[in-house]
């Protein structure tokens, strides 16, 4: 029984490993437009409440698209156009993302 458990636990998790691509992570980023709201470079979003998304984390990134398509009622986000927006992505599109938007220079401070 422990062995047919860990080798569905291994499955399901070389299912869920799969490489993120970052050429189509930004395929998608401009597909939907990300940078109307998040700015151009990823690092100056046209509101200061707005996240700045060059340089996190990617599987930080890829999380909070999977938090704001879950929605509120399902320990998720909330923000409607976000939500809109993430309907479509598959979680391969988010890790996508997030790949590609972890790679792009920013001007973060981690520390001063």
């Amino acid at each position: 029984m422990k062995k047919l458990f860990f080798a569905l636990a291994a499955g399901a998790f070389a299912l869920n490993a799969a490489a993120a691509d970052v050429s189509k992570g930004e395929a998608l980023v401009k597909k939907y437009n990300c940078a109307s709201c998040h700015g151009a470079d990823f690092n100056k979003p046209i509101d200061p409440s707005y996240p700045k998304l060059a340089g996190q984390h990617p599987d930080y990134l890829a999380h909070a698209l999977r938090a704001y398509k879950r929605g509120a009622g399902a320990n998720g986000r909330t923000n409607p156009i976000m939500a809109a927006q993430v309907q479509p992505l598959s979680n391969q599109d988010m890790a996508d993302i997030g790949a590609y938007l972890s790679s792009l220079p920013s001007n973060l401070v981690v520390s001063k």
